[in-house]
């Protein structure tokens, strides 16, 4: 599994122009599914972002994690990190797993934050969403279960 995770002051999805999700400070979550992956993969990543300590405590130092600061998630189906370019211009998703593998390991991410008792909004897989955000920062990282 593979995530871009944006710290941001507030972020929102849509789809056909209503607004699916939207959250305050929190993070943004670009998730993406691959061959292979499994539900261990989505726990590693869960704990892994849900733990993260990227916002600044009253030194200004990257101490705090989101249960102390009320942050919350907005998570977004992502195949697109997975795209190729490695040869011509145009991109091949041959690395992005099917829908019926990253559906449920997608599902099962979402859940597993929710029980970290984390408040999560989500687009819906498949969609032509339009996500909008302001980052904080701007701070964005890049986690790959592979190099967890």
């Amino acid at each position: 599994m593979r995530a871009v995770v944006t710290r941001v002051a507030h972020g929102s999805v849509s789809i056909g122009g209503a607004v699916k999700g939207q959250i305050a400070r929190g993070f943004l979550i670009l998730l993406g599914v691959t061959h292979g992956d499994t539900e261990a993969e989505a726990v590693k990543l869960a704990d892994k972002i849900c733990g993260l300590r990227i916002f600044e405590d009253e030194n200004g130092k990257m101490n705090l994690g989101l249960d102390a600061v009320d942050g919350e998630l907005l998570i977004i189906s992502q195949f697109t990190l997975y795209g190729n370019c490695k040869r011509g211009r145009r991109p091949d998703f041959l690395a992005a797993a099917r829908p019926e593998v990253a559906i449920p390991l997608y599902e099962k991410f979402i859940a597993l934050c929710r029980e970290k008792g984390l408040r999560v909004e989500t687009g819906e897989f498949g969609a032509d969403m339009k996500v909008d955000s302001l980052n904080d920062g701007p701070l964005t990282l890049i986690l790959d279960t592979d190099t967890l």
